[in-house]
């Protein structure tokens, strides 16, 4: 489990890896998303599954002036919600992408990170099965968040997509997209498997902070 502050500090690593601390801009775009997600609020019994759960939280998130933990998936999940964000989506629409394929991507980030890295990572063996044509990947067992949106509407201006799916690579998101977008809307995929080793990796350099100590 980690603090907030390994959050910030991890993903900064990632999204912003010339700074020696996390943007006041990025501390900013987190507090959004996990304020949205809270904000929101979750109806166990709803038939909706963007309504039963967090996207960011394991439980009921405790009230303001409490320290909250949050599990390794949920830091993966927020920087995918700042990913989204960067794209030009609004919060609200990463929270509603991020809690409807929940279990999908918590079950793929478990598997995903016990994967051996020379493997995954190993270039030669995706130079070696390129096929002129293909979409290219940094890994070798690439995982896609794969979103279909509505035709015509302006990036951004849509509070929820029309679908959203975890696919294991790019065959499988390509055939789900154009079946769930009967080849009339548009779709945009994420890679997850290299943001999701990349974020652990960073994670394990974090050190918790006490409330109330500032950044140095």
């Amino acid at each position: 489990m980690y603090k907030r502050n390994q959050i910030e500090q991890a993903i900064a690593a990632v999204l912003e890896p010339k700074l020696h601390e996390p943007s006041a801009d990025l501390r900013t775009r987190i507090k959004r998303l996990l304020d949205t997600d809270r904000t929101f609020g979750r109806k166990p019994n709803s038939t909706d599954p963007k309504l039963t759960r967090y996207a960011f939280y394991s439980s009921e998130p405790p009230g303001s002036g409490v320290e909250i933990w949050f599990s390794e998936y949920e830091a993966f999940a927020v920087l995918n919600g700042l990913r989204l964000m960067g794209h030009g989506w609004p919060q609200s629409f990463a929270v509603s992408v991020l809690r409807s394929v929940r279990p999908a991507l918590e079950k793929h980030h478990s598997r995903i990170l016990k994967l051996d890295p020379t493997l995954l990572f190993d270039q030669e063996a995706i130079r070696r099965d390129a096929r002129e044509g293909d979409m290219a990947f940094d890994n070798t067992d690439p995982v896609l968040l794969t979103i279909v949106s509505r035709t015509g509407d302006a990036l951004g201006a849509q509070n929820e997509p029309v679908d959203c799916a975890i696919c294991q690579g790019p065959h499988e998101a390509m055939k789900w997209a154009w079946e769930t977008s009967k080849g009339g809307d548009p779709f945009t995929m994420y890679e997850l498997a290299t943001v999701a080793h990349t974020l652990a990796r960073q994670l394990t350099a974090t050190e918790p902070r006490r409330r109330g100590i500032p950044s140095q």
